[in-house]
Parts: C-alpha cells; sequence; structure tokens
C-alpha cells in the first residue's frame, strides 16, 4: 500500500524537474517533465515509503543522515532544489495531501515553541554547545554565527561579516561610554566591535556555557574586561537601563508565544532616547510552522516568523518602528560559504563526530541555503526607538557619499 501511495504522490507533486526513484524492492519510476534539475534517488529501507508519506520533511533528513536513502553523486542540492521547486509553484501547497500536512504542522507550533527559560537553556545547549572545534572549521575568523553583508559578489565570508557587524553599529547610532546589550551575544564578536571599535560599555547574555566561556577568554585576551561583561543569563532576567540594545540571530529562538514578552522587554531596558536593532531570520510569507527536521536535529524550540508576527508584538508596546530593512539572498551566499568549508573539511568533521553527523550538518546547510534561494525566507533588521526623532528621517546616514560607487555591481540571484 505504502509504495503505491509514494508513488501517487510524486506523480502529483513532481511536475517541475526529474527524478528517477529505486523503491527498496528494486523496481524505478520517474516523475516530472524531464527537465533539469535531474536526481537519482535510491530508498533501501522498506519502510521509508510509509514514513515519506506520513511525515515527508523529517523523514528525508533523517533517510539520509542515516545512509537509507543515497542520491547519485551525493547531489543533495539538486534533490533539495527539486523539492523545493516544486513545493513552491503556484497552488501546490493549496491542495491534496501538502495541504494537510501544513495544517497539521501550523495548529502545533505555539506549543511546540514554548520556551521558558528552563527549556531555552536545553535548546541552546543542544546547538551552541557543540565542540568549539566544529565552529572553528566553517565560521569566519570572529565566530559570527548569523547572516553575512556582500556588498558585493566577491566579498570574502570574512570580509562580508565585518560588513555586517559594521552596517548594524551604524544603525545604533553609538557614541563613546554608550550601554549596550547585546541580547543573545554569542562567541563575543559583536560586542568586541562596538567596544574596541566604537567605545561602548557592552553587558552580553547568552544561555549557551560554550559560547560564555569562549567569550569571556576572548575578552580578557582582548583587555576589554572594563568595557565588556559577558552574562550567563536568560534575557528575562537582566535588569537596568541600556542606551542601546542589538539582538543579532537569537529572536529565531525566542518562540511565537513569547514574542510579546521579548519586545517588552526591550522596551523595559531601554533609555527613552534609545535605539534597539533586532536582525531575525524571516519568512516573507504568511506564518507556517518550523521544519520538522530542523527542530528535531538542529534548532529545538526554534522558529522562522512572519513580519506580521513580529510587527504584531511590537505594536503592543510603546515602541516606534524606525526603521525595517529586508535582506534576501545575503543568507544563501552566507550558507554557501559554511558549506563549502564544511565540505573542505569533511574529514575533521568526521573525527570529532561521525559520518553522520557530518551528513546531517550538510544537510542542514544546504536545505537553509535553498530556503532562501528557492523559498520564501530571508532577513529582517527591524530598528525601535521610544521616540519618534530619535534616528535621522532619511537612510543618507547609513550610505556616506565615499561609500557609493557608481554603478556598483549589486549581488544577484543565481
Amino acid at each position: 500500500m505504502w509504495p503505491s501511495l509514494l508513488d501517487q504522490f510524486l506523480s502529483r507533486f513532481l511536475q517541475i524537474g526529474s527524478l528517477r526513484l529505486s523503491m527498496p524492492d528494486g523496481t524505478l519510476h520517474r516523475y516530472g517533465d524531464g527537465t533539469a534539475p535531474e536526481v537519482a534517488v535510491a530508498l533501501t529501507d522498506p519502510d521509508l515509503p510509509r514514513r515519506l508519506v506520513l511525515s515527508p520533511d523529517l523523514t528525508l533528513g533523517e533517510a539520509y543522515m542515516d545512509g537509507t536513502l543515497t542520491v547519485g553523486d551525493d547531489d543533495v542540492r539538486g534533490l533539495l532544489t527539486l523539492l523545493l521547486r516544486n513545493l513552491n509553484r503556484p497552488g501546490a501547497r493549496r491542495r491534496g495531501w501538502i495541504a494537510a500536512l501544513d495544517t497539521l504542522s501550523t495548529a502545533g507550533r505555539r506549543l511546540q515553541q514554548w520556551n521558558p527559560v528552563s527549556r531555552s537553556r536545553r535548546n541552546v545547549a543542544h546547538h551552541y554547545d557543540l565542540s568549539g572545534a566544529l565552529y572553528d572549521l566553517f565560521l569566519d575568523e570572529d565566530r559570527q554565527y548569523s547572516c553575512a553583508y556582500f556588498r558585493h559578489p566577491d566579498d570574502t565570508l570574512d570580509q562580508a561579516q565585518r560588513q555586517k557587524k559594521a552596517h548594524i553599529a551604524a544603525k545604533l547610532r553609538l557614541q563613546p561610554g554608550m550601554r549596550v546589550l547585546d541580547i543573545g551575544c554569542g562567541w563575543g564578536g559583536m560586542a568586541l566591535t562596538l567596544a574596541r571599535d566604537h567605545g561602548a560599555q557592552v553587558l552580553g547574555v547568552t544561555l549557551s556555557e560554550e559560547q560564555h566561556r569562549v567569550a569571556t577568554e576572548r575578552v580578557r585576551a582582548a583587555g576589554l574586561g572594563d568595557r565588556i561583561e559577558i552574562r550567563l543569563t536568560d534575557y528575562r532576567r537582566v535588569t537596568g537601563r541600556f542606551d542601546r540594545i542589538v539582538s543579532v540571530g537569537m529572536f529565531e529562538h525566542v518562540g511565537l508565544p513569547q514574542y510579546r514578552t521579548y519586545f517588552g522587554k526591550v522596551r523595559e531596558l531601554l533609555d527613552q532616547d534609545g535605539i534597539a536593532l533586532i536582525h531575525t531570520i524571516g519568512r516573507a510569507a504568511p506564518p507556517a510552522a518550523t521544519s520538522a527536521f530542523i527542530r528535531k536535529y538542529i534548532f529545538p524550540g526554534g522558529y522562522v516568523p512572519a513580519l506580521s508576527e513580529a510587527m504584531r508584538a511590537v505594536e503592543a508596546q510603546d515602541l516606534w518602528t524606525t526603521d525595517v530593512e529586508i535582506w534576501r539572498l545575503h543568507y544563501a551566499e552566507t550558507l554557501r560559504h559554511w558549506e563549502m568549508r564544511v565540505s573542505a573539511n569533511a574529514d575533521r568533521i568526521v573525527a570529532l563526530y561521525d559520518a553522520r553527523f557530518l551528513r546531517m550538518w550538510r544537510y542542514y546547510l544546504i536545505a537553509s541555503e535553498l530556503s532562501f534561494r528557492e523559498g520564501r525566507q530571508c532577513v529582517f533588521q527591524i530598528q525601535l526607538a521610544p521616540r519618534v526623532a530619535t534616528v535621522p528621517l532619511t537612510r543618507d546616514y547609513l550610505y556616506p557619499a565615499k561609500d557609493v560607487v557608481p554603478g556598483q555591481q549589486e549581488l544577484a540571484a543565481e
């Protein structure tokens, strides 16, 4: 029954591209319109047809990790491109089995994202307390684990990450001596930049013990202990007032039920003349559930918001939204750099963990990249202030005349 159901599902679903599928019993099936991308897949576990029908997203990733689903030439990128192009074609999500699965997963998303302090700490440890050697193998020299800013197509990863930090600092309108709260400070790169290059007094908070240890050591090594404190605590437990608040790549871990709490805390901690900058992955589409694979193996409790969901919570606070900037393909480029570095260091990652972990990590990075190229994911930078006139009335302050190059080539979609 299940092989037949899978065959019917794929026959209706795959309208673009070409898939050659070998079933566990050895039978060969072809789907699609014969165009590129062309992908060959083999299933070796007899239970896979059932699992793929009932939970396609989770099962696809798990089966690839386990080696019970193999792709010709290990072309995971081709397979996921094929699937996402069909998933995102007009009307594909509005009918049939896909619509039913989407409805079920979306219905349970609030429960999946309920993140009280204790659960948040466990979720963070699952991902960010992995071996520091792993992150050294694929991140930039400053360990920026968030979207870089590619001003030119040939920017290096390190250059693009420096440009990201400079862009954020410009939006914060920093002056020496300002008190800055960095919510989700990671390994301390942003705090170090704001203190060293802009003279800020920074409190960085994280729930990751490994990030806290590394960031504290980096602060000590830089001789900036008088300007930076790294605290192992939840943002909800921070007290005091700050001139500026910055949060980069942390809002994805807050969870929808806590959005009002989060922005309420930002307002509580932000000085009346202050500015906050929230940088987060976003969804340029209506609200939906987190990928089951990502939720189980990569970011438990994580959620990528639609702009409408974030802004609804902002509107409940006494805050002005002074700027919203949308970055589209910047994260796709960032993830491409990360995956290339992972592939180049495959043997070392297998030695750290095992081959299954390597397959999981590559699948996660490629799937994430393609969610920006083929799907509806982007990055939101939301600038907030209690007063209407705190921020200049135009964006000219972000783009000094000396940085403008006539005819400058923009990053193009691939």
